[in-house]
């Protein structure tokens, strides 16, 4: 693939991806809530969400996914109700000191399928690789060598735009110490999770 097109799309995908929406709002709100334990996961299954679709656009199963679509409704409002469990659990959190909390079993998997299920029902990621990816690559010529230096390209833009926003997250956490600013920041992320799940299922 040439550099050129390989540059364009690197660069269109790093602003998609740095736009706030639904996916980016469920992060950081997680994060100001609960630090980074469980980000990492979390991260993962969007950037496999995202893999996913790229995938199938790359395989030309765009006609595919349209007539899965109760298959992807179902996956949307999954993702939806576990952001919804999440908006709950950061809602009734008691304001205790910004420590990382103790991993809980099976937390990792949870928060990585939510990831994946978030990102399949996320509007405008279906927009990015269904109506614009086809306008910067040439997807009937594209060569499996040319595949994987999309997906690299994917997983190095799209893992720095998501490392960013834990950083910020993380360091906007650690400016909240009494207990008042931190029961706020509990339920104002336990709402923005709630919006977040409300965006997912409503679009």
């Amino acid at each position: 693939m040439e550099l050129s097109t390989l540059l364009i799309y690197a660069v269109t995908l790093g602003v998609a991806c740095a736009v706030p929406g639904p996916t980016t709002a469920a992060l950081v709100a997680r994060v100001l809530g609960r630090g980074s334990r469980g980000a990492p996961a979390f991260c993962a299954g969007l950037m496999a969400g995202d893999l996913m679709w790229l995938g199938a656009t790359a395989l030309g199963l765009a006609m595919v996914a349209a007539t899965m679509q109760p298959v992807f409704v179902v996956i949307k409002y999954a993702g939806a109700a576990y952001l919804l469990y999440l908006a709950w659990k950061l809602w009734t959190a008691p304001a205790a000191a910004p420590v990382e909390a103790q991993p809980v079993r099976g937390e990792g998997v949870r928060l990585f399928l939510a990831g994946i299920s978030v990102c399949l029902g996320n509007p405008k990621t279906t927009l990015f690789y269904l109506a614009l990816l086809p306008t910067i690559i040439d997807l009937p010529r594209l060569t499996w060598i040319g595949f994987a230096e999309l997906a690299a390209t994917l997983v190095v833009v799209y893992g720095a735009v998501l490392a960013l926003y834990v950083v910020l997250a993380l360091r906007a956490r650690r400016m909240f110490r009494s207990p008042r600013a931190l029961r706020a920041i509990n339920r104002g992320t336990g709402a923005v999770m709630a919006g977040a799940a409300v965006a997912v299922a409503t679009r």
